[in-house]
């Protein structure tokens, strides 16, 4: 065993003994932020404006601080833009993360010199939890590779600017520096396919033991760097490869398509980092859902969905949730967000310690008739699906159909590309339905009073979903295709032309 691999088990061992100590003590823990994070930000703009000297508790704060979304946070975050200190917290951001958003443009997240170490720290404890747990560290002595954004920043009246897998990639431990891939000149490198070919020319003959990213675009990376090589699979071509860590989008819809080009099952590590802050990791493979971080400068709220859109909704601290509710996530934040609606809903799995899923996104849904169908629900139907018939999904989205032609009904559209198909797609689509039908009463109910009928599948052509991102300019880096929606304005772009 190297000196690597000796050094990462004792750290290892420190942390997550420091990890446990505080998931037995979550309630203190999370008071413990909250009190600190009103204490700092009191004599900010912000905690003026909103009496922070005088909130005690949290039913105190809840008074006083209202659920925001980005648009409400934008005009303090304007004044930061501009150079003003002591806005939203204390002094002025390290850097904006620059990220894309639905109703306001582009969004500018801050992120301070004390939540830097969110991020820093909680991807570090999700492979040292690993470690840990397993006793694996061979993946430490090879070459690890981070899919990610470009680390160019730009600069506005002295904060740095940048796409929040850039700004990361200027933190990364010195530890890490000689075994990390790739270059910084091809990490700049802006166009993603470009960027690919670049990645698999530095990476082609080295020992890669670690791979990590969004899988959609590690996908990508994998397919082009098994045609370039003419190797059979990854595992063919890095024979060490023994780690994939993955984030973003839930990772089941890929993993009979990575299983297959990886050669073998390998061991994963599920992130949930964003631009708000690091949420979540997993801190198990034995355990299901990902660890809640409830000591990093982060004091969660949560809604109960079903009442989020009433006039007041229930808001409620780690001590009140319960387990199997789908909740919007609410975040608190040592960069400055209040009460800051993040657009993901959760679900804990268990609260000894607590652990999530993420279910969707309170925006992404579909309710055309009534249904209120989540991301959760057509990810465990396809699953479910895929079970009785085992075939490969490369990307799917959803999307209602409420004016078909043809004299057909209503009902919804899954545009699927399949990188390997079913053996009876009439089989597949009753499958998906059924499954759809158990999880979802609504759906049940406008089946059988025939207000929908069956869904159907249109099948997108390889590379379709990503022929549509590079359309929009997203190809690569964060971006991920919404796994459903209530309009069709992305469905209609996918709709083969006749």
């Amino acid at each position: 065993m190297g000196v690597k691999s000796k050094l990462g088990k004792i750290y290892a061992t420190a942390a997550v003994k420091k990890i446990k100590k505080w998931g037995e003590r979550p309630i203190e823990t999370q008071q413990k932020v909250f009190r600190e994070l009103i204490e700092k930000a009191s004599a900010t703009a912000f905690g003026k404006d909103h009496n922070f000297s005088s909130i005690t508790t949290y039913e105190d704060f809840k008074k006083a601080v209202p659920i925001r979304d980005y648009e409400d946070l934008k005009p303090y975050i304007d004044k930061v833009r501009k150079g003003e200190e002591n806005i939203l917290w204390k002094g002025k951001p390290i850097y904006f993360c620059k990220t894309s958003g639905t109703t306001s443009g582009t969004k500018y997240i801050p992120i301070s010199k004390e939540s830097i170490s969110n991020h820093i720290d909680c991807a570090r404890n999700a492979l040292l939890c690993y470690i840990n747990e397993s006793g694996n560290t061979d993946f430490i002595n090879g070459k690890m590779i981070f899919l990610q954004g470009s680390p160019t920043l730009n600069e506005e009246n002295g904060i740095k600017i940048g796409r929040l897998s850039g700004i990361v990639a200027h933190h990364v431990p010195s530890y890490l520096l000689k075994n990390r891939l790739p270059s910084l000149a091809t990490n700049c490198i802006e166009d993603w396919e470009t960027k690919i070919d670049a990645i698999i020319d530095e990476t082609m003959n080295e020992n890669m033991t670690l791979i990590s990213g969004i899988p959609p675009w590690v996908q990508m990376y994998f397919e082009k760097i098994i045609e370039k090589s003419g190797k059979k699979s990854v595992q063919e071509l890095f024979k060490n490869f023994s780690l994939f860590v993955h984030g973003g989008v839930n990772f089941e819809p890929y993993r009979q398509v990575f299983e297959r080009l990886i050669g073998k099952q390998i061991d994963t590590v599920e992130t949930y980092p964003s631009s708000e802050g690091f949420i979540a990791y997993q801190d198990s493979q034995k355990e299901e859902g990902l660890l809640l971080v409830l000591n990093k400068g982060i004091f969660y709220e949560f809604i109960p969905v079903d009442e989020f859109h009433n006039e007041n909704p229930s808001r409620l601290s780690i001590r009140e949730v319960k387990i199997g509710v789908n909740y919007v996530l609410i975040l608190n934040t040592n960069a400055g967000l209040w009460g800051y609606n993040i657009g993901d809903t959760v679900k804990f799995l268990s609260d000894s310690p607590y652990r999530i899923v993420v279910t969707g996104r309170i925006k992404h849904f579909i309710s055309a008739f009534g249904e209120h169908v989540i991301a959760e629900e057509v990810e465990h139907a396809l699953k479910i699906a895929q079970q009785a018939q085992p075939c490969e999904v490369n990307e799917f989205h959803v999307a209602p159909q409420t004016n078909p032609t043809d004299g057909e009904a209503a009902h919804h559209e899954w545009f699927i590309e399949f990188a390997a198909n079913p053996a009876n797609l009439d089989r597949f689509i009753v499958d998906i339905d059924k499954a759809l039908q158990e999880k979802n009463s609504y759906y049940l109910d406008l089946r059988d009073g025939n207000m929908l009928d069956f869904l159907k599948i249109t099948n997108v052509p390889i590379g379709g979903f990503n022929a549509y991102m590079k359309s929009q300019g997203k190809l690569g880096g964060q971006n991920k295709i919404p796994r459903l929606s209530n309009d069709r304005k992305l469905a209609d772009k996918l709709v083969p032309s006749t």
